[in-house]
């Protein structure tokens, strides 16, 4: 079995253990979500979140942190020291982006393998040294990217790959939230790269998985502190006949505190999106939609369900990795490097106002 251990217990420590694990109605554990695979053990630095008191922890959407019954679970308040726990396989960090580098160096040179949470980094220079030390020590380096685990993203991914619909036309792209006063580690924007990485590196991920890497980004938006905070970016391939764009960033007014959707135009379908937290509450407003041969479908999608389901799938992805030894492309360390490039590239494009090579 693949034991699991994750540091930083916040929103996405979270959804990474609740998307691991079953937990009953009066938060005692009753098991492993992940085949071949648990989390065995957490590392925080708070007193209360070790012994079970998650309540204090809330995100854009999903519930709120329970009370859990933590007593199978191993924890630690210094992460040194559990990197000194023989028995843990992966190291999942989900410390605040600033942190990322340092906890990912070490945990590779401890000898574990590591799943970080996106971005992997925010400096490129940073990233392109995690996946240096990967390379040098044989530990395996794969960052969650949850959204092409998220069923609307994964059926767009598979159709665009697959061909099923013709190959693609065009594509725009959405991801917005309001500042978020839910979370203090997310209160400064300036440890968290700004709202153009730690929210938008979503849609460069995607956009790279799905269409490549562009050559060039042309983007125009909201610079604070040399920081991107909102953007709307072309992407600009050598095939100029395709034509993919984006919209990000965290200036929605307070009742958005989160949204996200596509149109996606294919020779032969298009397909559509649109969701997110409004007012307090879900709001599926457009739920997938495939438009072809003049009718409109929702289309069943698989691993759908619960509010963390695309984090199990994207854990179940990392525990099988393990077993493997393969870093998959939808978790890679390289791929993810890049859309962190890309970002840095739309700051450069908007303080120059001129398209930016990549």
């Amino acid at each position: 079995m693949v034991k699991v251990g994750i540091v930083g217990i916040g929103f996405m420590g979270w959804a990474h253990f609740a998307g691991a694990t079953k937990i009953s109605e009066t938060g005692k554990i009753l098991g492993s979500k992940l085949k071949g695979g648990a989390v065995t053990t957490v590392c925080s630095r708070s007193l209360e979140k070790l012994i079970g008191d998650w309540t204090s922890i809330q995100g854009n959407f999903g519930p709120r942190g329970p009370m859990l019954d933590l007593e199978k679970i191993n924890a630690y308040d210094r992460f040194e020291e559990m990197l000194l726990d023989p028995t843990i396989d992966l190291i999942d960090i989900c410390l605040p982006n600033d942190r990322h580098e340092e906890a990912v160096i070490a945990a590779l040179e401890a000898g574990k393998h590591v799943l970080v949470e996106k971005p992997i980094a925010v400096d490129p220079k940073a990233a392109d040294r995690m996946v240096a030390t990967a390379k040098k020590t044989g530990r395996m380096l794969m960052v969650a990217q949850v959204l092409p685990f998220f069923p609307e993203f994964k059926f767009a991914a598979e159709a665009i790959a697959s061909g099923v619909y013709g190959k693609l036309r065009a594509a725009h792209f959405r991801r917005v939230i309001s500042p978020p006063k839910w979370s203090g580690d997310m209160s400064d924007f300036r440890k968290l790269g700004g709202w153009g990485i730690d929210l938008h590196i979503h849609d460069n991920h995607f956009i790279s998985l799905v269409c490549g890497v562009p050559q060039q980004v042309f983007s125009r938006g909201i610079l604070e502190e040399g920081f991107v905070n909102h953007v709307h970016t072309q992407y600009l391939y050598n095939d100029a006949t395709v034509a993919v764009s984006a919209v990000s960033g965290g200036i929605a007014a307070e009742g958005l505190a989160f949204g996200h959707g596509f149109e996606i135009f294919l020779e032969n379908a298009t397909l559509m999106y649109s969701a997110g937290t409004v007012g307090g509450e879900w709001c599926p407003d457009r739920p997938l939609t495939v438009i072809e041969k003049g009718k409109a479908k929702q289309p069943k999608l698989k691993g759908g369900g619960e509010w963390c389901s695309a984090f199990t799938a994207e854990l179940q992805t990392a525990v099988d990795a393990v077993k493997t030894g393969e870093v998959p492309r939808l978790l890679s360390g390289e791929l993810a490097r890049d859309a962190l490039k890309l970002c840095h590239a739309e700051a450069k494009s908007i303080a120059t106002g001129k398209p930016v090579k990549v």
